[in-house]
């Protein structure tokens, strides 16, 4: 196995279960731990993803907040669910206090370990993780707009016939009702995407629309999302593992706009290595900034 190889979940409820799932799948991590304060959740959790054992190497097992926080790599994804309606960032009071209980039972945390905060309001908790963590702030991410990413390059895809990996586009922002597309530099196969006649023909405040009002379509249908942000998840502590240097829209500190929000980051075993500015048009820009006010104002308002 490789090294940095070693993942605390915390929360055993559906998105910390799909992300364990998609991680044994993968089989690069070691161990896997599973954390949570109902006993009976995690041992039947980790019953159940135990009978993958035949075909992946990664041992499972319960655990602690404190043995969490020696791991290599911490996933939160304990906290209040979001109901039908509610926007990310009304989840704020409910999730500051668990998130916080958390941390604190897991110091002294390991110093070169990396945080992923996939509760939401992602963003706005990753800001808070940052400051009770104790670590570097490229150790302490968020999701982000990964999983929104995804739902965009695969409608895209889906409108052009082509893979999603050929699709290179983000979304970026807030991971909710402030995010925004940035069209302008999106590209398949080097040609710019809005070049392309299909494209041309999409009512683009329509698709916004539909990427963003995506999750809200999976709760009404069937209470909460899981196995999507579960992959996404998986998919950073792959990233980590394995050093692969892929370049994710994650939730970062951005020091021009002085908010943690979305934008495409370089991972690996440090945590975020680089972050990237994507040329955008005015309009843009302005909508981007637009999103780390809102962000920005949330935090301070927490202080």
């Amino acid at each position: 196995m490789a090294p940095h190889s070693r993942v605390a979940i915390v929360g055993a409820g559906a998105v910390g279960a799909s992300t364990a799932y998609a991680l044994m799948l993968k089989d690069v991590a070691s161990e896997i731990m599973i954390v949570d304060v109902v006993a009976d959740i995690v041992k039947a959790q980790t019953l159940d993803l135990s009978d993958a054992g035949l075909i992946s190497s990664t041992k499972i097992r319960a655990g602690t907040n404190q043995e969490a926080g020696q791991a290599d790599i911490i996933v939160i994804t304990a906290g209040a669910k979001q109901k039908e309606g509610e926007a990310r960032t009304e989840l704020v009071g409910r999730n500051y206090k668990i998130l916080e209980s958390i941390i604190g039972q897991m110091q002294p945390i390991r110093p070169d370990a990396v945080m992923i905060l996939v509760s939401n309001p992602v963003d706005v908790l990753t800001a808070i993780a940052q400051k009770l963590s104790g670590l570097p702030p490229n150790q302490v991410i968020g999701s982000g707009t990964f999983l929104d990413t995804s739902r965009l390059r695969v409608f895209l895809a889906e409108t052009l016939h082509v893979s999603p990996n050929a699709v290179h586009a983000y979304v970026l922002g807030e991971h909710g009702e402030s995010q925004m597309i940035a069209w302008n530099a999106a590209s398949v196969g080097c040609k710019p995407l809005l070049s392309f006649p299909e494209i041309q023909a999409l009512d683009k405040e329509e698709v916004h629309q539909t990427i963003r009002g995506k999750a809200m379509e999976i709760i009404r249908l069937k209470g909460s999302t899981y196995y999507g942000i579960g992959a996404c998840a998986a998919d950073l502590c792959e990233s980590i593992i394995l050093n692969k240097l892929d370049i994710r829209p994650l939730s970062v500190f951005v020091e021009k706009y002085g908010a943690v929000l979305s934008m495409p980051a370089k991972l690996g075993w440090n945590g975020v290595e680089d972050v990237y500015e994507i040329p955008l048009t005015d309009e843009e820009e302005e909508q981007f900034a637009a999103s780390a006010k809102a962000m920005k104002e949330i935090v301070e308002g927490l202080n």
